[in-house]
């Protein structure tokens, strides 16, 4: 019989706010991450600190918000109104206080539940929070939500606002770093959410003169069909734009607050945009085709919106106020009125229009009869000949953003790589993909080909992105090739596979290479794995020069006990991430297409730059 456990009045425990936050990080932050992704706790953290800039601005309260991140600290000071003074310090550590509750304080604002600072102050080494108001200063600084330094009121010169400085903890963000591929998005996002509005961001000045139609020429990844659509409206923007490649872009908004999984103001834009269509055309199109290639972003902004988790990914409400229409009917009615508008006017660009939705009806039909028989074959070859090693659970197996599995799919070349990871994975949410030679060079070809060709249908049908990501099976898709010459064109075969038909797998994050030792050093008692030279000689210094050296040429040659560390809690990704100043068709034409005198050129003149670098170091 079981013992029976000791179950008393003293199991029962009350936390404090900060204890809270820290044993429950992924309530306030969702997911914690070392920052190789966009939706890591740190940019969070950050986030909720220019929430209240931004609130601030939006109130017509300073137009100014100096950001700075240098060595892992980040400051942000506003010049807004400032915090008051005699509440500054229950304001980042008393829990359910904020000046967000006065509805007439701040009418839509982003934050709401005087939570997200108090997040900020628990999850970092060293939290400090100084408000100006009227020719005062207060300070008061943290150590992981302790408060251990509370500094008198003073005179001062300095202008009105508030300035925090934060250090993420490492003992809660372990091996951390910011990314400033993700800074600078996120700092764009409000700046284009916000005309008139300037962030100083470590020297660089980040502005929009044109809102979601600056975001939208910004994140264009190939040529436009015709020039971007912007249109406004009270309480609602929308940009929207076509271009040749597949699948659909979104990029969306609620009070200034980006809501990378949509929502429905996303949801009732999309159905918006297909009914617009079809009665301005006179025509059914089907949806897919109407949408096919499309590139769009919508702000809304509403009283008292209601997000699915604190962090504010995905918008639940359904009214746009206590008093307002329906989400539905407020953007049907606008793009109705605006867009059919817009297209009456613009007869050259309704027949560019009406082009690309005739394209994708012609591929869509073209490709009927192909699909069917591909997926059977993937599902026998699936079955039969083991080409996926699947987890038990699946990223998309919970509809729940907050109660989602983080989840793996390891794309291996050769059966010695692939027998390493998944002797060596976590069956629960790593899967392992395996490769059979080289992928084809995808670049110039249609979709048809990835029905056509094996590897690439098997492997759409293992990640279930036929018709978009939102069904995602993996949220983590992650790049396992030897560190040689080989393993490198592997790579960005498979890059090219996705970027030329699954764009939205890498522009939403879900792409990454993985990080493998090129060296373990060891001892007698000790033993480092190194991912470069300078840390193999860093390695050497420890262990004082007495030690064993040897080379990993392959991920074959890595034992599945070693292999473990590389892949568990310690794993090293490198995000995979579109610049916004290329795009993306030119870069493929460049890297991938048949430019050999060029490509070769480019190539040459680098092997130079870097072995000049090689020679300084020496």
């Amino acid at each position: 019989m079981a013992e029976e456990s000791n179950y008393t009045d003293d199991s029962i425990r009350s936390l404090d706010w900060k204890e809270h936050i820290r044993l429950r990080p992924g309530m306030y932050i969702g997911k914690l991450g070392d920052g190789a992704a966009y939706d890591d706790g740190i940019y969070i953290l950050l986030k909720e600190v220019v929430d209240n800039c931004i609130d601030e601005f939006v109130m017509g309260n300073g137009r100014t918000v100096d950001i700075s991140i240098k060595d892992r600290q980040v400051k942000v000071r506003d010049y807004g109104r400032g915090i008051p003074l005699g509440k500054m310090i229950d304001a980042v550590s008393k829990m359910n206080t904020g000046g967000k509750y006065d509805s007439k304080a701040f009418k839509k604002s982003v934050g709401l539940n005087g939570v997200g600072t108090k997040a900020v102050n628990a999850l970092s080494s060293q939290f400090m929070v100084e408000s100006v108001r009227e020719g005062q200063i207060k300070k008061a600084e943290f150590e992981r939500g302790e408060l251990i330094n509370d500094y008198p009121v003073e005179a001062t010169s300095y202008r009105n606002g508030t300035k925090v400085t934060f250090i993420p903890d490492e003992a809660i963000f372990k091996n951390y770093q910011f990314r400033m591929q993700f800074v600078e998005k996120l700092l764009w996002n409000y700046a284009f959410l916000n005309t008139g509005l300037t962030i100083n961001f470590n020297g660089e000045k980040i502005q929009s003169e044109n809102g979601l139609k600056d975001l939208l020429q910004q994140n264009l990844s190939d040529e436009p069909l015709y020039p971007i659509i912007h249109l406004h409206g009270e309480d609602i923007e929308v940009a929207i734009c076509h271009t040749q490649a597949y699948g659909e872009e979104y990029h969306s908004f609620v009070n200034g607050q980006f809501t990378p999984q949509g929502g429905t103001h996303q949801n009732e834009f999309r159905a918006a945009y297909v009914k617009t269509i079809r009665e301005f055309y006179g025509k059914d199109y089907d949806a897919s085709d109407i949408r096919s290639g499309i590139i769009a972003a919508v702000s809304v902004k509403v009283m008292e919106p209601v997000f699915e988790s604190q962090t504010k990914t995905k918008l639940g409400s359904t009214e746009v106020g206590p008093d307002g229409p329906s989400m539905r009917a407020f953007i049907n009615d606008f793009l109705k009125r605006e867009l059919d508008n817009f297209l009456h006017k613009n007869p050259e660009v309704a027949e560019q229009l009406q082009r690309r939705i005739l394209q994708a009806e012609r591929e869509r039909k073209d490709m009927a009869g192909i699909k069917q028989l591909a997926k059977k074959r993937a599902k026998e070859v699936s079955l039969h000949n083991k080409k996926l090693r699947d987890c038990r659970v699946h990223y998309n197996d919970e509809k729940d953003n907050d109660k989602k599995i983080e989840t793996t799919l390891f794309i291996t070349e050769g059966d010695s790589a692939s027998g390493s990871i998944t002797k060596s994975r976590d069956v629960n949410t790593q899967a392992v993909f395996s490769l059979k030679g080289k992928p084809l060079n995808a670049y110039g070809l249609t979709k048809k080909v990835v029905y056509e060709n094996e590897e690439f249908n098997l492997l759409q049908a293992a990640l279930n992105i036929e018709e978009g990501i939102e069904y995602l099976r993996y949220n983590n898709i992650v790049i396992a090739t030897d560190a040689d010459v080989d393993g490198m064109h592997i790579r960005l075969l498979l890059i090219t596979f996705f970027l030329q038909f699954f764009p939205d797998v890498i522009k939403n994050g879900h792409l990454y290479v993985l990080e493998t030792p090129l060296f373990r050093v060891r001892d007698k008692q000790q033993t480092f794995y190194c991912y470069s030279e300078t840390e193999k000689r860093e390695a050497l210094e420890k262990l004082k020069g007495k030690a064993e050296i040897t080379r990993f040429k392959g991920l074959g040659e890595i034992s599945p006990s070693e292999f473990k560390y590389f892949i568990g809690d310690d794993i090293r990704l490198a995000p995979v991430i579109i610049g916004s100043d290329t795009p993306v068709q030119k870069l493929l034409d460049f890297y991938m297409g048949k430019n050999t005198p060029e490509r070769q050129e480019f190539i040459i003149d680098n092997l130079k730059v870097e072995k000049d670098l090689i020679e300084e170091s020496l």
